[in-house]
């Protein structure tokens, strides 16, 4: 969990500017926390608050291994009060630098490329062309690139 643990610590030190929601009694979690529960939610699938909750429900005891969670799991509340008045356009510029210092390695390393084709997603009716998907995966830093 080492790794695990130094992503959270990058992404506080990258993610503390930007700032928490405007109620003070409202702050039971970490912001941190909500953060990569939501950004692995949505990584995941996830499309809303509440996929963000039953994500965490149903990674709890791997969660609770590297994050805090010292008021216990947050509510989709919690997830929305979070995020939604966040810009979106600072979000993405500080998930990026969160994401840039987590990949910095000095040396090369070697990415896997895995690609497949989807049987029977082709459509001659419809015009639709066969579905490609390709993965990329790299194995230093447990992180799927596309």
């Amino acid at each position: 969990m080492a790794n695990a643990t130094a992503l959270t610590e990058k992404m506080s030190l990258v993610f503390s500017e930007i700032e928490h929601p405007p109620v003070e009694r409202t702050r039971v979690h970490l912001l941190t926390d909500i953060f990569i529960i939501g950004i692995l939610s949505v990584i995941a699938g996830g499309k809303g608050w509440e996929d963000m909750e039953n994500y965490e429900l149903s990674k709890y005891d791997w969660l609770e291994q590297f994050l805090a969670l010292p008021e216990g799991i947050p509510s989709a509340d919690s997830f929305r009060r979070v995020f939604k008045p966040i810009n979106p356009k600072v979000f993405e510029r500080w998930f990026r630098r969160w994401v840039e210092s987590i990949v910095e390695a000095p040396e090369a390393q070697v990415i896997p490329i895995d690609g497949k084709t989807l049987n029977g997603s082709y459509d001659r009716e419809q015009g639709k062309s066969v579905l490609h998907l390709v993965s990329a995966w790299s194995s230093e830093h447990r992180l799927i690139l596309g």
